[in-house]
């Protein structure tokens, strides 16, 4: 069963919103500025990354540095946690590469069969 306190749904809530994975892969070399991010992610804006940053930072994932310099610099990097989530991230990626054709044409399957009763 998948409870409200299930462990296995809180794993799957931290990887359910949109930009979560994609930040985490984003800062596996070390830390990032968010400019720094925003340039390699791309596609995300500067509202939603810090949203993003804020939910990871909250979940004890993403570490914030914020250095007292003119003008102020903040960097984000994984915290231990954050690396460990790092190998199923990738899992679900290859899962992606592998399997991306056959999701496709399956969708694909299902517009036509919508079309067909419309």
């Amino acid at each position: 069963m998948f409870l409200a306190d299930c462990q296995a749904r809180l794993a799957f809530d931290l990887l359910a919103p949109t930009w979560n994975a994609v930040v985490v892969c984003a800062l596996r070399h070390g830390p990032r500025r968010p400019g720094e991010l925003r340039a390699e992610i791309g596609g995300i804006s500067p509202k939603v990354l810090t949203e993003t940053l804020r939910r990871l930072e909250a979940n004890g994932l993403v570490a914030r540095r914020a250095y007292a310099e003119a003008p102020p610099r903040v960097e984000y990097e994984l915290t231990e946690l954050g690396q460990t989530l790092l190998g199923p991230i990738q899992a679900v990626g290859k899962w992606a590469v592998d399997h991306a054709e056959d999701v496709l044409a399956a969708q694909d399957r299902w517009e036509e069969s919508l079309e067909t009763f419309s």
